[in-house]
């Protein structure tokens, strides 16, 4: 059964998972608004990413894959050195036959901007320079208040600020992330390691730091080290780029015969490092109108690589539950009972290599991820599969 009628849903957050709920929910009929803090499209923010087979399924059922695959560069394979360079494994990565379905390695704010340009063509309203103060959750609609003095009113309120989620503070401000043991280091240069292609991500299991890149079509490198330790000091900006970071990483790349200090050698200043951070298990994930998605409800270390495929399975389920079950409270609750058991998988599965390897002799493995989508989930992201109340599984 679908629902009849429009719901008013205000977004709060127009990142990925922000922005990919928008277009879920407005391909399935609501009057959806996207309130974004930062005063810009802020197409520089963030560190590459890569979204996996699981993450372009989310978007090719959004209808976003030409807006998505427009942007960055396929990865059909997967490399596996040690720590003296030599090949463990080499095999093809996820969905490599289908194109729509392949890995893709972006940048972040590339992705951000193609989604929300998206949105915008799609008519979706997208409002910038709207920082959340307050939230009001009453019997007929819900109001957020934003620091300029505005108000918007809706049905619903979904929460897509990320990690340092302003709606999960207000709602369930006990909740916070918690360091997972790892700082993570993000960088690209315009140089590749000699007579390697594109098309591959090379993981080394290094004996000081897990190390990671890819190579582009245009040859550039985009890399990316975890490495075990204490947290960065308070106060430190957030991945703000510094050259100091090089630093700092490349004695614990030298010992090692791979190509990863001479990527960090080659790379300016515009070293980025942010602590590895997890959410715990159980937080509750929505209250009254008001619902948490992606990062903002079960963000994991970035070890597995899920992080942004997560929010746009997010975004496709949730815009199934409001577009098939009766009620909000019975969408809210199904969206969780379909969603809660693979997020927090990835959190325990994530947390745990990152946790893992701090003793460097013996690294943990430098990938790990839900395997290659089965039927249960293709059916759950699948549009035109009526999404039941509950799993399976519960059935």
């Amino acid at each position: 059964m679908r629902r009849t009628g429009t719901t008013r849903v205000l977004v709060i957050g127009g990142g990925i998972a922000g922005t990919a709920a928008a277009l879920g929910l407005h391909k399935a009929g609501h009057d959806v608004s996207v309130h974004e803090a930062h005063p810009d499209s802020a197409e520089d923010i963030g560190a590459f990413l890569t979204l996996a087979s699981n993450g372009m399924r989310a978007v090719a059922e959004l209808d976003a894959t030409d807006a998505v695959t427009a942007v960055g560069f396929p990865l059909t394979s997967l490399r596996l050195l040690d720590s003296g360079g030599t090949e463990l494994a080499n095999a093809p990565l996820g969905e490599a036959a289908d194109p729509a379905l392949r890995y893709r390695c972006l940048r972040r704010g590339e992705l951000n901007a193609a989604l929300r340009a998206e949105a915008v063509r799609r008519g979706i309203r997208l409002c910038h320079g709207a920082r959340l103060e307050s939230v009001t959750d009453g019997p007929d609609g819900v109001t957020a208040r934003f620091q300029d003095g505005s108000t918007a009113t809706g049905d619903l309120l979904i929460g897509a600020d990320g990690l340092r989620s302003t709606v999960r503070g207000l709602i369930t401000p006990s909740v916070r992330p918690a360091y997972a043991g790892q700082r993570v280091f993000y960088g690209c240069t315009d140089t590749a390691p000699a007579g390697e292609g594109t098309g591959a991500i090379t993981m080394i299991r290094g004996s000081g730091a897990a190390f990671g890149y890819a190579v582009s079509p245009a040859g550039e490198s985009y890399w990316f080290a975890r490495v075990a330790g204490e947290p960065l000091p308070a106060g430190t900006p957030a991945g703000r780029p510094s050259g100091t970071w090089r630093e700092q990483l490349l004695p614990l790349l030298r010992p090692d015969d791979t190509p990863a200090a001479g990527l960090v050698e080659a790379t300016g200043d515009a070293i980025m490092v942010t602590d590895a951070t997890e959410l715990p298990l159980g937080a509750p994930w929505h209250t009254g109108r008001v619902l948490l998605i992606g990062d903002a409800a079960h963000a994991a270390s970035p070890a597995t690589g899920q992080g942004a495929s997560m929010a746009l399975e997010d975004a496709v389920v949730l815009a199934k539950a409001l577009r098939d079950l009766p009620d909000r409270h019975g969408a809210f609750a199904a969206y969780e009972r379909h969603r809660r058991p693979r997020a927090e998988h990835n959190i325990t599965v994530s947390g745990g290599i990152s946790r893992g390897s701090r003793t460097p002799s013996r690294p943990a493995p430098v990938m790990a991820g839900p395997p290659a989508p089965d039927e249960r989930l293709i059916r759950q992201l699948a549009w035109d599969e009526p999404l039941p109340a509950a799993p399976a599984e519960d059935r």
